[in-house]
């Protein structure tokens, strides 16, 4: 098959990239741009480990063609951190044992930041809704949910301070 060249912007920089049409975003991302934090779990998008952001929405890197992401801005979990720092959820993460084995942890961490883009103080329910697309095999979620509590009340601190 004919490869065609196309242009993507992840986490800020601009790529040109040699694919075949059929090629999914989540294997240009690990095997020819080398961002290997998005992880294939089930190639269905039943499991939310390919989560990244297009134009700030979560979506399933393993379904998703590159090519229909020109000219968007993806995201991936190495573009969460900002300036060498961790972001309030990835912080909150580590700090409340939000990962075990850590393989689904890029996809919460990017759903999450959808989430607390579009709704900076959401519910439980608000929360739960929108990791509902997002499977841990390893946990019991508890932690989890502590973690993005904590990264939302980080996120309201930081945001008090300053206005």
């Amino acid at each position: 098959m004919k490869k065609e060249l196309i242009e993507l912007r992840v986490n800020g920089r601009p790529y040109e990239v040699a694919i075949e049409p059929s090629a999914l975003l989540l294997d240009v991302l690990r095997q020819e741009l080398e961002l290997t934090g998005s992880k294939r779990g089930c190639d269905d998008s039943s499991c939310g480990a390919c989560t990244v952001l297009v134009d700030g929405v979560a979506m399933m890197s393993c379904t998703l063609l590159a090519a229909s992401c020109e000219g968007q801005e993806i995201t991936t979990v190495e573009g969460v951190s900002q300036h060498g720092a961790l972001a309030a959820i990835q912080k909150a993460y580590g700090d409340w044992g939000g990962a075990q084995c850590g393989y689904c942890t890029p996809g919460f961490i990017m759903t999450v930041k959808s989430l607390l883009a579009e709704n900076p103080d959401p519910s439980e329910a608000d929360v739960r809704a929108a990791l509902s697309s997002n499977l841990c095999r390893c946990t019991g979620y508890s932690q989890m949910y502590e973690a993005i509590r904590a990264a939302i009340a980080a996120e309201r601190t930081a945001v008090s301070v300053n206005e």
